[in-house]
């Protein structure tokens, strides 16, 4: 990114944007990264960056990671110890070599981010698996990344095949013992040379279309993404700041809590997680263990806004929500904002392809505008593609966002044709969102390229319908898709889910859109659309089901 925005003589300081080049550069502060020569992993990297920060010196009986369903936990020292034990006995007992793949295939447990840690350690690829996932997607995952080892438990082992170097069971006597082996090998992780360069995590993901690809994410990719937040972290105010304390509203096999867990570990944080997300379970761990920070998607902050449990657990310790996985609704912001307004609303964005972070938020002058997802990652570059011409465009226009940096992954497994198709010559990933730049640099997700509904001669993005369907206090959640339509091609199809006790009909919601839809219209003026087109199922059950 650097050489690039050397090459550019004209990079505008508002935006980023390069009128030569037509690019956008980041506004942050370049963040230094280890020379890429250098044989590093990412567990040795965030050890490095925990070990030498001012604040976390003597860290080491802060407790790391607990299992809030379970109760039980590791402190920093327990965790190091744990995980090297762990990498000597795997060293010791299996013919692993380096840059073979290892598949984990287990509920959210202590164990897991031990594996990961001890593996990617050794250099061994880490491809960590929906433990819900069926029979065929375990297969169809299997197939891609072709494992020769897989870590799971009594109740998922069954749906693996026969590899290699066989299962281990997490639950078994024998993986107990590997995290308290006496005579552990000090060396045997030094005596390991990891390239930078090499696959360090399998994470999977539907990719820009289609079915579920395997993203291969370099040591380097996730170096890189972790040294963004070490270094420009927003430091917390007063004269005695709280211990950070993080809850993981996403799983360990997810990009989100993937990264989430490496960024803790790196900065001495406390990570919290559960074994099967509840809602109100998640309020009594934000009560129990006082936390500070959660990763959020857009429906969970709908969900706290709306919600009467909210009064009912004393969730004061909470002081920021970091919104990603799809856009955030201004209406929605304002009403979460009303409601916790000491509670600091941040958004971000970014793809497993980017390692999950590419544009956030920072600070709360930033977090006070509603409706972005912050400016481009530090060390990335970007376009703004229109779709059709192929054309770069400047700010305030709208096209497919195109992303580069040092955290862009290396492709997909086992899938050149779909590499080929999302990456091109110059390292450029396309990611399939629609998006803009605004004249500060400011990046607003508008909608997915593949999603826009064709109606007649216009694109209407299933995002805005939502926001306004969920500014409704009797609807839980709504999701819109394309309906087919003789005439216009397509219409806008919402599932709705209502507020529990509500009898919300649908002529009343179609009624209720009908007296938005001016707000849309202000929004997309070139844009037209009869309310009455809009087809609503009213669905009961749960929308992630209706989405899956």
């Amino acid at each position: 990114m650097a050489e690039s925005a050397n090459h550019c003589q004209s990079i505008d300081p508002a935006t980023g944007f390069c009128s030569q080049t037509r690019t956008f550069h980041s506004l942050r502060p370049e963040v230094p990264l280890p020379p890429p020569y250098q044989p590093l992993s990412l567990p040795q990297y965030t050890l490095s960056l925990l070990r030498s920060s001012t604040v976390t010196t003597g860290c080491g009986d802060t407790t790391f990671i607990i299992n809030a369903t379970k109760g039980d936990s590791l402190s920093y020292s327990e965790f190091i110890a744990q995980f090297h034990s762990l990498a000597h006995c795997l060293r010791k007992n299996y013919f692993l070599s380096g840059n073979d793949v290892a598949l984990i295939l287990s509920p959210p447990s202590l164990h897991v981010p031990l594996l990961y840690f001890a593996l990617m350690s050794l250099g061994i690829v880490i491809t960590p698996a929906n433990p819900l996932s069926s029979d065929s997607e375990i297969a169809h995952q299997v197939q891609l990344s072709k494992p020769v080892i897989a870590f799971a438990t009594s109740t998922t082992s069954s749906k693996l095949p026969s590899l290699k170097h066989g299962t281990i069971l997490l639950d078994s006597p024998e993986f107990i013992s590997f995290l308290s082996e006496r005579n552990v090998d000090p060396d045997v992780i030094s005596r390991v040379q990891v390239s930078q360069h090499d696959t360090a995590a399998v994470l999977y993901s539907s990719g820009t279309t289609g079915r579920v690809k395997g993203v291969m994410l370099s040591h380097r990719n996730l170096i890189a993404l972790i040294a963004g937040f070490y270094h420009i972290r927003h430091p917390q105010k007063g004269p005695d700041p709280p211990h950070p304390v993080s809850f993981f509203t996403v799983p360990l096999f997810h990009v989100f809590g993937f990264f989430m867990l490496a960024r803790a570990f790196s900065m001495g944080e406390t990570a919290v997680f559960t074994e099967r997300f509840e809602f109100e379970g998640m309020l009594r761990a934000i009560e129990k263990y006082k936390v500070t920070y959660m990763p959020v998607s857009p429906p969970l902050v709908l969900a706290l806004t709306k919600s009467d449990l909210t009064i009912k657990y004393d969730i004061s310790s909470l002081l920021m929500l970091g919104s990603g996985g799809a856009p955030l609704g201004k209406e929605v912001a304002e009403r979460f904002k009303e409601k916790f307004p000491a509670v600091e609303l941040v958004q971000g964005y970014g793809l497993t392809e980017t390692g999950g972070g590419a544009a956030r938020v920072i600070g709360p002058e930033e977090a006070a505008r509603y409706g972005t997802v912050g400016r481009l990652s530090e060390n990335t570059e970007a376009k703004i593609v229109d779709p059709v011409t192929g054309e770069a465009l400047p700010p305030g226009q709208r096209g497919e966002l195109w992303l580069r940096g040092p955290t862009v992954m290396k492709g997909y497994i086992g899938d050149e044709k779909a590499t080929a198709e999302t990456m091109d010559s110059e390292g450029w990933l396309k990611t399939g969102d629609i998006c803009y730049f605004d004249s500060q640099g400011f990046l607003y997700i508008v909608d997915r390229l593949k999603e826009l509904i064709k109606y007649k001669a216009y694109q209407v993005p299933p995002a805005e319908l939502e926001h306004l369907l969920h500014s409704h206090p009797e609807i839980s959640d709504a999701a819109v898709i394309p309906y087919p339509d003789d005439e216009a091609g397509q219409i806008p199809m919402a599932y709705i889910v209502r507020q529990p006790g509500s009898s919300i009909s649908e002529a009343q919601i179609m009624y209720y859109i009908a007296k938005q839809e001016m707000v849309l219209f202000s929004r997309r003026l070139h844009r037209t659309r009869r309310s009455d087109e809009l087809i609503l199922s009213i669905q009961s059950q749960n929308l992630q089901r209706e989405r899956s």
